[in-house]
């Protein structure tokens, strides 16, 4: 194996590779935008008012849309004005989904991404750059985030949760889950024994000396137990889960968290794998 020097390529110079066939290749297999496995939904769609949004693309999982406009070169304010105003128009037209808005540029400036960042936290936008590479007679596009999407999350101390008590649980699940629910903290021992249950309206999480202490959280449901833990997706977490017996839900992007489907069969067998995925997620809490 030889090292080939390669050669960056300016896209918007190049008569052969233009904007459409970089378009083409987002389209043709979305995730090499880095965004995850997402679908290709729509191209150079006509809105109300004028104006055509470059690309759709979609998450499936978390039913959410992303509003991408590309431009080759240097990014500037009108592309980003675009770019949110094309998210603006497709959120208020299809509110059923998750809108956030894309920009992709060869070059995003210092300068840009100052003001693009001025939105972000209000207006959920991704800048990316993209690179294309040329290496003898073979070409690759290469695309780095500069800018994640930043949301603003409460602190537990913050949020408004209408509470509850045991009596209220029982009756929207069943006495059984509630035990259930007993079991699973019995198991855990020593990782929650600083802690007790929560009752909200919504769901049941921990506290300690009055204070939510939400790492992990509990919904009873009529049979089962769905149990949370908040932990950023990981690649080892993610064979522990898929080893075990547990029944998995899909994870939960918005909210960084596993979520398991509990039945009193699974705890003996997984006490194990759930005091290992608890001790993590209590473990990143404090940190």
């Amino acid at each position: 194996m030889k090292y080939t020097k390669p050669e960056i390529i300016s896209l918007k110079n190049s008569n052969e590779y233009n904007e459409k066939w970089l378009q083409a290749r987002i389209e043709e297999d979305p995730s090499v935008i880095g965004l995850g496995e997402l679908e290709f939904r729509d191209t150079e769609k006509i809105l109300l008012g004028g104006g055509r949004l470059d690309t759709i693309l979609y998450d499936p999982e978390d039913n959410r849309r992303y509003e991408v406009e590309i431009q080759l070169g240097k990014t500037d304010e009108t592309h980003i004005i675009r770019t949110i105003e094309y998210w603006d128009l497709e959120r208020k037209k299809n509110p059923q989904y998750e809108h956030c808005a894309v920009i992709i540029a060869e070059d995003i400036t210092s300068r840009f991404l100052n003001v693009i960042s001025l939105f972000n936290g209000f207006i959920p936008l991704i800048a990316i750059q993209v690179k294309a590479i040329k290496v003898e007679d073979n070409i690759s596009l290469f695309f780095t985030k500069v800018l994640d999407e930043l949301k603003f999350e409460l602190l537990d101390e913050d949020i408004v949760s209408e509470p509850s008590d045991r009596n209220y649980w029982e009756k929207r699940a069943t006495i059984q889950s509630l035990k259930l629910m007993d079991n699973i903290f019995k198991e855990l021992g020593e990782l929650v024994s600083e802690y007790k249950p929560k009752y909200n309206k919504h769901y049941i999480g921990l506290e300690k000396n009055n204070m939510a202490n939400n790492f992990i959280e509990f919904v009873p449901r009529k049979s089962v137990v769905i149990m949370n833990v908040k932990l950023v997706k990981s690649e080892e977490h993610d064979e522990l889960l898929e080893h075990s017996d547990i029944d998995t839900l899909p994870y939960d992007k918005n909210w960084k968290q596993y979520r398991m489907r509990l039945n009193k069969k699974d705890i003996p067998a997984n006490i194990e794998v759930i005091k290992k995925l608890v001790n993590d997620a209590k473990q990143a809490y404090r940190n």
